[in-house]
């Protein structure tokens, strides 16, 4: 139960962090899926978006947080 408890608290804790990330991302007038390198095609009533760098920053922070959690429950 110890581990579990311990697991639960991690895991809060990097959605706290996660969610203060977003909270002030959105006001420094750079948000995720528009970041430099991101497609977006506009046409007349039709707005693509294909956030190819925001999802290699997203998969590579969650490479390393998991990489280090695997690590610590060795």
């Amino acid at each position: 139960m110890q581990d579990m408890g311990k697991m639960l608290i991690i895991f809060g804790f990097f959605i706290l962090l996660i969610g203060v990330a977003l909270y002030f991302a959105g006001k420094g007038g750079i948000s995720f899926g528009h970041l430099p390198g991101d497609i977006v095609i506009r046409k007349k009533n039709v707005v693509i978006i294909f956030p190819i760098v925001s999802m290699l920053i997203l998969s590579l922070v969650l490479s390393i947080v998991l990489n280090l959690l695997g690590r610590w429950f060795r």
